[in-house]
């Protein structure tokens, strides 16, 4: 593996939600990711309920983390790791007896990275919870979907991956940047409520300015506009317009042929809904691929709406190599790209397949390692 990450040690333990995906972020990148697996491996929670394609790039070993055996490899393991990736609830490390208080004393420059949805204090911290939810509360989830209908959910791209695997990613990379300097870890409290909250911060400005409406679909940016939104094609698939901007909206109009004197008041509010009507049924007139052959690549702001089966084969994705070959799945490649030290996506991890490894690099012998596996604290 390379990458600018090279020489950063990171242990993962593993969990569900958006932990498995901030340590495939940082594999990626070129760190080492020792890879905790808690036994049994024949379950889908043994690899943290994802897909094969998130758990790529990882060292990976099992171990029965209720045994006193198994808590002092992993305290081994740690004493010369830069980094910890958590998704437990609040209190099972410290009932495990790898809370940041125990690791940190063992390694003073551990930065210990915690993943949740409702965060480590608070009246929710120890209530159930999934991304749903976490959206729900932080005032996202209510801004999208139709205004007769409930809220949509936008799949788990908001709350576990943007608000949650993105933002541990960040403040871990932030509090390794302090203790590069300082020599001091610390603790990353990352609830996904929190980073749903602050990836709204512009609606909340914008509802501050009164420039944001509660009502769906009657603001600029949820589908209210008719020149930013989805439409159906003659054929029942779907194009997305974007032309927010005066000069692509009026780009929008004359490769539409549009003349309707309505369409000159683009900002018109109470307009909107019959400016919607009006573009649906021209819209409707011709299939996806027609429209798409008449705007994309204009300045109208224009992409037809591809499903997961479509997107890596557009010619954009291809040329620029966004998805990959994992096995027999295509799957995106590592984002972003760097020009010096680009990432790398690693193989596809076994559960416990690099335990000897591991534990040979701590100095165990042949004769430690049999004795692990047959006390059950090596999986």
């Amino acid at each position: 593996m390379s990458g600018p990450l090279t020489g950063l040690k990171i242990v993962e333990f593993a969990g569900l939600g958006p932990a498995p995906f901030c340590a495939m972020m940082f594999a990626d990148m070129g760190a080492e990711v020792v890879r905790i697996e808690k036994p049994p491996l024949d379950t889908p929670s043994a690899t943290g309920g994802n897909e094969e394609c998130i758990e790529r790039g990882r060292k990976s070993i099992a171990l029965d983390l209720k045994s006193p055996e198994a808590t002092d490899i992993v305290l081994r393991i740690l004493d010369d790791a830069d980094g910890l990736i958590e998704g437990f609830r609040p209190g099972v490390m410290e009932r495990l007896g790898l809370g940041p208080e125990v690791c940190l004393a063992r390694n003073p420059r551990l930065v210990f990275g915690r993943m949740t949805g409702w965060g480590q204090t608070g009246p929710l911290a120890k209530a159930a919870g999934h991304d749903l939810n976490y959206i729900a509360l932080s005032g996202a989830l209510h801004a999208m979907g139709q205004a007769s209908q409930p809220p949509s959910p936008p799949l788990h791209l908001v709350g576990d991956l943007g608000g949650g695997a993105m933002m541990l990613a960040f403040g871990m990379m932030c509090a390794l940047f302090h203790a590069r300097q300082s020599g001091r870890g610390q603790v990353i409290d990352a609830a996904i409520c929190d980073g749903t909250a602050l990836l709204s911060t512009l609606y909340y400005g914008m509802r501050q300015m009164g420039r944001w409406s509660n009502t769906r679909e009657s603001n600029l940016l949820d589908g209210g506009a008719h020149f930013y939104r989805c439409y159906r094609c003659a054929d029942d698939k779907f194009i997305s317009i974007g032309a927010i901007e005066p000069q692509f909206y009026r780009q929008l109009l004359e490769l539409c042929g549009i003349k309707d004197p309505e369409f000159d008041s683009q900002l018109d509010l109470t307009a909107w809904p019959s400016l919607n009507e009006k573009l649906s049924a021209l819209f409707a007139s011709l299939t996806r691929a027609e429209w798409t052959q008449l705007l994309e690549g204009t300045d109208v702001c224009f992409a037809p709406v591809l499903d997961f089966d479509e997107a890596p084969l557009h010619p954009h994705y291809a040329a620029r190599g966004t998805f990959m070959k994992s096995g027999e799945s295509v799957v995106p490649a590592p984002a972003p790209r760097l020009s010096l030290t680009p990432a790398v996506a690693g193989s596809i991890t076994r559960p416990g397949e690099h335990a000897e490894v591991i534990l040979r690099s701590l100095g165990l012998s042949e004769k430690d390692i049999a004795g692990l596996r047959s006390s059950g604290a090596l999986r």
